[in-house]
């Protein structure tokens, strides 16, 4: 049983026959993809505030320490990406931080709004003036919460991480993988595009591995709504305790997540974080969001690569690379974005214009 399944009504069950299948994937079982995309983006941490207190975590601040970006800190930064040429602004914060940062709350109030959520949608409207899609991953939502932004949103994520009880996730506030699930099933109610992922090396077993894939597989089944799925390993820095897993672990977990996986969805490695080039073959075919202007807020110590990296990195794969939208093609295609986003790509101006010529390219 998933902890906080039965909490958060989540009616997931596992195949023995599917796990086993997983468990004796090999990357020999595999093929490599026939081409890699990526995303240009601009980091936004709009606040580091956190409920939980993860132990591998570098984001969150504690309690009156946390930032919380202005709108006009906001805007700046979209500007500066938008001048760089990215086309999709991340979002990033703590689960709830206004639940927990009496601070950040009143400085929401002074602002006029009474939740993060309120906030982030005020935000994302002042990124699609600037020319940009926004992608949002403010961790755990309710269908609520989720329900106030998804339609000024491109897209919008949540990295599962595990369906396991881990001690990487130990404190007072610990994180609930049945919550997390609730946060996919959620997006998939709303027919929200969504990217979710998993963290490897945390504690989890082979076969926590396996079930949190098949978890995702389970929810996608049934909304069509997952469009990428992150295998990531962990990095050490000043917080964590846990060592960065082995090449041949991230080979078999790539691999892994190949096999569990529709073929629509794809299977991403943040190529600042992973040993890109030697997983390439094991049916990696996306890049994530790489920023040519922001940091990776969320791991600082580890750079993005150069948009010339990248192009090597698929060279030396023999596979042309193509940049994509926050927002897969196959939801364009089909109508499945909302009307804020509908407008900015049928807008006659210069970030229209290359939306549509992306789509048009990929």
């Amino acid at each position: 049983m998933i902890p906080g399944a039965a909490e958060y009504d989540i009616d997931i069950t596992f195949d023995e026959a599917d796990v086993d299948r997983l468990l004796a994937v090999t990357p020999a079982d595999v093929s490599p993809a026939d081409a890699l995309t990526y995303a240009k983006n601009v980091f936004v941490p709009l606040t580091t505030a956190c409920r939980y207190t993860c132990t591998y975590c570098t984001y969150f601040d504690a309690p009156g320490e946390a930032s919380l970006l202005s709108r006009e800190e906001v805007r700046e930064i979209l500007r500066t990406g938008a001048d760089a040429g990215c086309t999709e602004a991340l979002f990033t914060f703590g689960d709830d931080p206004d639940d927990r940062y009496t601070r950040v709350h009143e400085q929401l109030a002074d602002w006029g709004h009474d939740s993060i959520h309120s906030y982030l949608r005020e935000v994302c409207k002042i990124t699609l003036e600037e020319g940009l899609l926004p992608h949002s991953n403010p961790g755990d939502q309710t269908r609520e919460q989720m329900e106030l932004v998804a339609d000024v949103n491109a897209s919008m994520g949540v990295m599962l991480e595990t369906t396991a009880d881990v001690d990487a996730h130990a404190g007072p506030r610990r994180k609930n993988p049945g919550q997390r699930l609730a946060t996919i099933r959620n997006a998939g109610e709303l027919d929200m595009p969504f990217t979710t992922g998993l963290l490897v090396g945390i504690g989890e077993s082979w076969r926590d591995r396996a079930e949190s894939l098949l978890a995702i597989r389970k929810l996608h089944e049934r909304y069509d709504h997952v469009q990428e799925v992150i295998v990531q390993n962990v990095v050490s820095n000043e917080r964590s305790r846990f060592e960065r897993p082995s090449v041949e672990t991230m080979r078999r977990a790539v691999a892994m997540a190949r096999v569990a996986l529709p073929d629509e969805i794809s299977v991403q490695v943040p190529p600042n974080l992973s040993p890109t080039r030697e997983l390439l073959d094991c049916g990696v075919d996306d890049l994530g969001g790489v920023s040519p202007v922001t940091d990776d807020y969320i791991n600082p110590d580890y750079a993005w690569p150069a948009l010339r990296e990248l192009e090597d990195i698929a060279e030396s794969a023999g596979v042309p690379l193509h940049e994509r939208l926050a927002v897969y093609d196959r939801f364009v295609a089909d109508g499945r974005i909302s009307d804020p986003i509908r407008a900015a790509f049928d807008a006659d101006d210069s970030a229209g214009k290359r939306y549509r010529s992306i789509v048009e390219r990929t």
